[in-house]
């Protein structure tokens, strides 16, 4: 299975001026669009926010804040309305690797193509 990485241009509703571009992995096993709690202060001041529980994948529970709302658009798909889940993270190589989840995808109708290793559009979206 290879990595799939998508150009995801986040951006605040009560400061369009901060806009926050960054290389993100394709996870669908995450839920929410992920990026680094060191780049909180990148989005300006965001109205909601709540603190979250999550359990990673070595089981391990940590604390995390759920925040928006922001503009996220995933290069080649409309821009949508959405949450940003903002999760300490450790730099890997001095780079951070931010994830795009399930919920991101599917509001963006962006699907994953395993066979050609893209994000392809999704000509509709699931009602059931």
């Amino acid at each position: 299975m290879g990595r799939i990485t998508a150009s995801v241009t986040v951006a605040s509703f009560s400061d369009p001026s901060k806009v926050l571009p960054c290389e993100a992995l394709v996870d669908t096993g995450a839920s929410h669009l992920t990026l680094p709690m060191a780049w909180r202060d990148r989005l300006g001041d965001l109205p909601q926010t709540r603190a979250v529980e999550l359990l990673t994948a070595t089981q391990e529970v940590v604390g995390s804040e759920i925040c928006g709302p922001v503009r996220i658009e995933i290069e080649g798909f409309p821009p949508i309305s959405g949450e940003v889940l903002l999760v300490e993270m450790d730099p890997v190589d001095g780079h951070y690797e931010p994830l795009i989840g399930y919920i991101a995808l599917e509001q963006s109708q962006a699907a994953v193509d395993m066979a050609a290793h893209r994000l392809i559009h999704v000509k509709r979206m699931d009602l059931k």
